[in-house]
């Protein structure tokens, strides 16, 4: 193992080089652009074998990851914002197809007006696309969770593509040291890309046919299925990488002094390390607060969710993004996993960070006094500031 200075970007990039992909398709779009841009030098030098394919557009990136994963390939692309939503034709032609591409987005607010920073519209308002989605919190975890993503999709029950999300700028292109495993270590976590969902000359299939409505039902719920199955496969990836990498995940939630907390904020991404300090800094102070970060929105942590906020007083959801006319999507999600469980528990709901705007611990301190209060509301953070 070595330890270098990355951004997370690059971080990703050293590990989709190390999972050893046969194509990657690439159009570039900030913050993504230095992602591909890494890939294709470790190509060009000979360090990565690997089919590089510039494309002309994001719809023809996916496109081109599809073909080359519909004959057996381990494909890789990435993208950001208005380039995924480009995409959203082809991610549900992906999804349904049982394609295991792996892409990375850089989470970046959509248009208008033109924005190139970060909150996560861009992914959010693809949940129901059928991709498995993640939310890295370090550049340590984008490298992990680039090595994880082919594993997990690539499995024979899941067979499902993953999007793998970073925050754009405070994480893509924020530093931090990294390790980075040896390849050999590597070779023995992920094994070879092995799948009967492939065309093959000498034993033809029917693939991208079409299902009238006496049989499509059947093929929806199959592609539930091999989503529901990821959180089986992702404990399992995880427990197979801590042994190898000496690193352990916390699966699809990551909880922090939440065991005797009143009051916990839900979140994803980056935000969570901000929130964690402030969590640190109120215990100081006797108050009983807490963290649960949210890794994977797909599939949605119901149980694991319930059982950390069983015994609050209430939540907090704060997430940068918002479903015009209603709420925050996270929010959506997190309130339902409480109603199924019949659990009575104040929820708010705080829209932050759209647009790249700046979180402050004093606002994270604010919406933790503000949940003292037990009622369930939405609020826009920090509104003509």
């Amino acid at each position: 193992m070595t330890r270098e200075f990355l951004s997370g970007n690059d971080a990703f990039a050293r590990g989709v080089a190390l999972a050893r992909p046969h194509v990657i398709s690439a159009y570039p779009i900030t913050p993504q652009t230095t992602v591909v841009e890494k890939l294709s030098e470790f190509v060009a030098s000979g360090k990565l074998n690997s089919e590089f394919i510039h494309v002309e557009s994001e719809h023809s990136a996916l496109s081109a990851a599809m073909g080359a994963s519909s004959v057996g390939a381990r494909t890789f692309t990435a993208t950001s914002s208005q380039g995924l939503l480009y995409m959203a034709e082809c991610l549900t032609y992906a999804a349904g197809g049982r394609f295991p591409i792996v892409m990375m987005n850089a989470n970046r607010s959509t248009a208008l007006p033109w924005n190139i920073y970060g909150d996560q519209r861009d992914s959010l308002s693809l949940l129901d696309t059928g991709w498995i989605q993640a939310y890295a919190g370090s550049a340590q975890e984008a490298l992990d969770l680039a090595l994880m993503s082919f594993y997990i999709a690539e499995h024979k029950d899941v067979s499902t593509p993953f999007m793998a999300n970073l925050d754009g700028f405070t994480l893509t292109h924020t530093y931090e040291v990294v390790d980075i495993p040896e390849q050999s270590t590597v070779d023995s976590f992920l094994p070879a890309y092995q799948t009967e969902n492939k065309m093959d000359l000498d034993n033809p299939v029917n693939m991208g046919f079409s299902a009238g409505p006496d049989t499509n039902t059947e093929f929806k719920f199959k592609e539930h299925i091999g989503m529901l199955n990821a959180k089986r496969v992702i404990d399992e990836c995880e427990d197979k990488f801590a042994k190898l990498f000496n690193r352990r995940y916390s699966g699809l939630v990551e909880s922090y002094l939440c065991d005797d907390a009143d009051y916990v904020i839900v979140t994803l991404g980056t935000i969570a390390g901000l929130v964690k300090d402030r969590v640190d800094a109120l215990r100081e102070k006797g108050q009983k607060v807490g963290l649960l970060r949210i890794r994977y929105v797909r599939p949605f942590p119901n149980e694991q969710i319930v059982q950390i906020l069983k015994s609050v007083k209430a939540i907090g959801v704060l997430e940068k993004d918002i479903s015009f006319g209603n709420e925050g999507t996270v929010y959506t999600n997190v309130n339902s996993a409480l109603q199924k469980a019949r659990l009575n528990i104040a929820s708010s709901n705080y829209i932050a960070g759209l647009g790249g705007r700046n979180i402050e611990p004093k606002q994270i301190d604010e919406i933790f006094e503000d949940l003292k209060n037990e009622q369930s509301v939405v609020k826009f953070v920090g509104l003509g500031e």
